[in-house]
């Protein structure tokens, strides 16, 4: 996932002619206007991939000469000139394409060279420091915030690789990715990765709790302009406006794409050899339709790629969740899965119809990411066509405050089998249990008829039931599932008192084949 530079020449000469960039009042409106003629006009022209520029003593090297290269803290950006600081990446590793950065300070435009003294070569890298590394550039960026204390700049955002980004709330640690766009995600013609080629970086005052981020992004299909308002809290807060060019017609255009990992952990009957009852960076996706509707689907690990969508008309928005926020729930005291963020997107504009789609990947590996989630317009995007999408994507916990019905907090399956059968049923006749929490059902007393409104696609569901369990606030849905065949089967389930919803809906897609 290495950045590509693609404008070497064309945009240093961009540069030096005439434009906003000359002026002494550079402010964030006119620089990203600047930005979007930028990517308008490179839309009208072929896409052109230029081949990575790194001095050679940078090519060829590997993880364990990487990892030795640390930026000098003492040497970054803003440091006790405001709340927010920067350091950067150095190039190399798996970043062969470094990205131009700039500097807006005090309204004038300043290009930030690499600089040997940013950085430290330690252990294996001890060579590099020998070597000319001038015109190197950069990676990409992380910004740090007094976040968690008052005496401590934390790291909280990164930019790396294609257009990659990540931002960790109060009390987190980096788990999902976000990225600024996909195209052609899981389909057979290959994804195509975009990437920021360059960077804007507004320094704010030295008690702004804000800063801004434009960015230039180039693709073999399209080009675009990106504005980044960044406000780091309890919950960091990223309100984006992208302005996209289509040089070629696009199929599949994946809006404010977020990926994650999702090894193991349940519903999923996937057995794992491990000590930990769970791993994952994300356990569920959480959608809130344009007409209310909170929808709960769990995440798989499952035998062959998955794709599937939750349509819908402007969505209210869409997220992956890591709900477990317990120890306990994980048991791994290296990774702390229990503080990964959860994030979520919130369309700012109008984006029309579309769907939520949500690709799964077969893993034998907590290494690799295998969950991505976006938005894909029903229309494809057609070449000479332009685009504008907002939208505010946020980190939080195991909940957001705006949903107020009560959520899944656990769901478990096994072989629907009873004590007084002669002959175990079929392996696949599932026994399912759903258990809801919190809102106005966690209030309702055993008197209150509590209904289950359950649906599937194909197949047959039976015995259904629902019942307080006896910690007084969690009510369970329970209900045994007989395929047919080997068809998928989507299930929605959730709870009702006299005809409205008390929970969200649980959507699971079970498929047969994933019995192992």
């Amino acid at each position: 996932m290495g950045q590509a530079r693609q404008l070497a020449i064309a945009l240093s000469l961009a540069l030096l002619a005439p434009s906003l960039w000359a002026q002494s009042d550079v402010t964030i409106p006119a620089v990203f206007e600047e930005v979007t003629e930028r990517a308008r006009d490179l839309a009208t022209k072929d896409y052109a991939d230029n081949p990575p520029t790194l001095p050679e003593a940078l090519r060829e090297i590997d993880y364990d000469v990487y990892r030795t290269i640390r930026f000098r803290g003492e040497n970054a950006l803003w440091r006790d000139e405001s709340l927010f600081s920067v350091q950067l990446f150095h190039p190399g590793f798996l970043y062969d394409r470094p990205v131009t950065i700039n500097l807006v300070e005090d309204g004038e435009i300043r290009h930030l060279p690499f600089q040997k003294r940013f950085f430290s070569y330690d252990g294996d890298a001890a060579s590099l420091a020998e070597h000319d590394l001038s015109g190197a550039g950069f990676a990409g960026f992380r910004v740090h915030y007094p976040l968690n204390r008052t005496d401590h700049h934390d790291e909280f955002l990164v930019f790396l690789g294609a257009t990659y980004f990540r931002i960790v709330g109060r009390g987190q640690r980096y788990g999902l990715s976000a990225r600024g766009l996909a195209i052609d995600t899981a389909s057979p013609r290959g994804e195509e990765f975009p990437a920021f080629r360059e960077f804007w970086l507004f320094q704010p005052e030295p008690d702004a709790t804000t800063m801004h981020v434009v960015a230039l992004l180039d693709s073999p299909s399209l080009s675009g302009a990106y504005h980044f308002t960044v406000t780091p809290g309890e919950r960091v807060s990223m309100e984006v406006e992208a302005r996209l060019f289509a040089r070629e017609d696009v199929n599949k255009l994946g809006i404010a794409p977020l990926t994650s990992m999702f090894f193991h952990g349940s519903p999923s009957p996937r057995p794992a050899d491990d000590f930990r009852p769970r791993a994952h960076d994300s356990d569920g996706l959480l959608m809130h339709t344009s007409a209310g509707e909170w929808i709960w689907r769990p995440l798989t690990n499952p035998r062959e790629l998955r794709i599937t969508r939750l349509r819908d008309e402007s969505p209210a928005g869409f997220g992956l969740t890591q709900r477990k926020r317990d120890f306990d729930s994980y048991l791994d005291t290296a990774l702390h899965y229990e503080r990964r963020p959860s994030q979520w997107v919130e369309p700012l504009s109008e984006w029309g119809p579309g769907s939520v789609e949500l690709v799964e990947i077969p893993t034998d590996s907590e290494t690799n990411d295998n969950i991505v989630a976006y938005w894909v317009p029903e229309q494809p995007m057609t070449a000479g066509e332009e685009r504008t999408y907002r939208y505010r994507t946020s980190t939080f916990d195991a909940s957001l405050p705006q949903q107020s019905l009560a959520s899944v907090v656990r769901a478990r399956q096994g072989r629907a089998t009873a004590p007084d059968q002669n002959e175990p049923p079929p392996r696949g006749h599932r026994q399912f249990v759903v258990d809801f929490r919190g809102g106005e059902l966690s209030t309702l007393d055993d008197s209150h008829p509590v209904e289950a409104q359950l649906s599937a696609s194909t197949g047959k569901v039976e015995q259904l039931r629902v019942e307080r369990l006896p910690d007084g606030k969690t009510w369970r849905a329970s209900f045994r599932l007989l395929p047919d065949g080997k068809t998928p089967m989507d299930l929605r389930l959730l709870l009702t008192l006299r005809g409205q919803p008390m929970t969200e809906t649980w959507n699971y897609v079970w498929n047969p084949d994933e019995l192992r």
